[in-house]
């Protein structure tokens, strides 16, 4: 079969469409031809290796050179194999380490969960990674409460304003201006232009503040949080040695001294991601979410689609096709 094999840390460039063996399931995996899938500042980060902190630590970062393999972690696509829970022939997505990368991959089936019964391939590939993020960033959150989202326009944010706005919270956006009216079509009451206004200096308060872009310090966002409140970090402006981490290292360590509750949203380490992903599916088929799809390349573009993703201005996500 093809996969796009990463060998070497670099640009999009670097990677190498190649034949390797089909892979084999083992017991408890079922095989997966990959239909569709997309690309995420999480595989980027491994392309490039950077933040360059990630190196030292555990998780699939090499000090030199990456472990020869496979990215991706959105899949969707249909079971070849039968397993105790799917059969061949079934739709089905998932969240992976990686591997979504190629034509055919063995996947766990603890880690599979029925596809939303009306969305493609093309549209269910997009969730898995961006969803589960969103998802999880939410939890707690009640109707009537007030949600800012900060990175409204992108992959995980398109996703969050739809659920906050599900869950019967009151959500505010912040976003670039070329953003400003597909957010509010999703259901953002009030949109903040980062570049002309400062949320942190508004006077609104909220019950929950989800920062996905950063660009402002953990310290400064704490002042729109109610007391109580909950500020959850998910990423930040990308850098070559410590960033986005740092950031959100910065969070968590703040969190003992402030009277607001911090968080990590980590969609990786989600240990029931199968569950997340059917509550996904439950909020896509009762029509209170839809994926926001950028562009969508094919297979073969996929070095293409990481260039598109990296330089940052993706509003909603990015969407890979199999021939």
């Amino acid at each position: 079969m093809k996969a796009l094999v990463q060998r070497v840390y670099g640009p999009p460039d670097s990677l190498n469409w190649e034949d390797v063996p089909d892979p084999v399931p083992g017991a408890g995996e079922v095989l997966v031809r990959v239909h569709a899938t997309s690309v995420n500042p999480y595989d980027w980060h491994f392309l490039r290796g950077e933040p360059r902190v990630a190196r030292l630590m555990t998780g699939g970062f090499g000090l030199r050179r990456p472990p020869a393999g496979v990215l991706g972690c959105d899949l969707a696509g249909r079971v070849e194999t039968a397993g105790t829970r799917f059969a061949p022939g079934d739709d089905v997505y998932a969240l992976l380490p990686r591997g979504a990368h190629a034509e055919y991959v063995c996947v766990p089936e603890d880690l599979l969960a029925p596809m939303p019964a009306n969305l493609t391939h093309e549209q269910a590939a997009t969730m898995p990674m961006a969803g589960v993020t969103a998802l999880l960033s939410l939890r707690g959150v009640a109707p009537g409460q007030r949600v800012l989202v900060n990175g409204a326009s992108g992959g995980v944010g398109t996703f969050a304003v739809q659920l906050a706005k599900a869950l019967g919270a009151h959500v505010d956006a912040v976003c670039g201006a070329a953003g400003a009216d597909l957010v509010r079509s999703l259901g953002a009451a009030h949109v903040v232009d980062y570049r002309t206004e400062d949320f942190t200096r508004s006077g609104r308060r909220y019950d929950l503040v989800l920062d996905i872009a950063g660009g402002r310090s953990v310290f400064a966002c704490r002042r729109v949080l109610e007391r109580g409140g909950t500020f959850v970090a998910v990423g930040g402006p990308a850098g070559r040695w410590l960033q986005p981490a740092g950031h959100v290292f910065a969070a968590l360590a703040s969190g003992p001294f402030a009277r607001r509750r911090v968080v990590l949203a980590d969609a990786v380490a989600c240990p029931d991601k199968q569950a997340v992903l059917g509550e996904l599916a439950a909020f896509a088929e009762s029509g209170a979410l839809t994926p926001v799809i950028d562009r969508t390349y094919p297979f073969d573009d996929l070095r293409a689609a990481f260039t598109y993703q990296e330089a940052g201005h993706t509003r909603g996500k990015v969407s890979v096709v199999a021939r």
